[in-house]
């Protein structure tokens, strides 16, 4: 029997090229959370929307290819950018693209859903992306584990 993995993104960029976050968050199916925020700076909105979902699908590392992960994706263009093989953040981003590519393609059972921007695991997404690009504003490029009392308030 394959694991059942929930996966979350979303990213953040203000302005649009400037300072960037992004946010995921990963359930287990015994219900374990784990999740991680970051951010750059002088970045693009693509680029962000790319680095949570790279960021995401490597924290899929531990697991057997045949794992059934459901991506849950605040990015409305994410989806249609993913089927694309010259779209905007190809063209835009095409090393984190290229890497992107490269661990979709190693997840066979991988389910794209869009998470709709007014649902409370949206919002508790774009927090932790807005924390990433304002710790990004004084810190520089950052990436943190969402501690695990924070996580217990996920709801997804």
């Amino acid at each position: 029997m394959t694991a059942k993995i929930d996966l979350w993104t979303a990213a953040l960029c203000k302005p649009d090229p400037g300072y960037g976050g992004w946010a995921r968050v990963r359930r287990d199916a015994d219900g374990t959370l784990a999740g991680a925020a970051g951010g750059e700076r002088r970045v693009s909105g693509p680029r962000m929307v790319l680095a949570g979902l790279v960021d995401a699908l490597t924290a899929l590392g531990d697991l057997s290819p045949d794992a059934a992960v459901t991506l849950r994706f605040a990015d409305p263009a994410l989806a249609a950018e993913l089927v694309a093989s010259d779209g905007a953040y190809a063209l835009a981003e095409p090393e984190a693209w290229a890497t992107a590519r490269r661990l979709l393609a190693a997840r066979p059972l991988l389910t794209l859903a869009p998470l709709a921007e007014t649902t409370p695991a949206a919002g508790f997404l774009k927090a932790w992306a807005d924390f990433g690009l304002d710790t990004a504003k004084t810190r520089g490029t950052f990436r943190a584990a969402i501690p695990r009392p924070n996580l217990l308030k996920f709801p997804g």
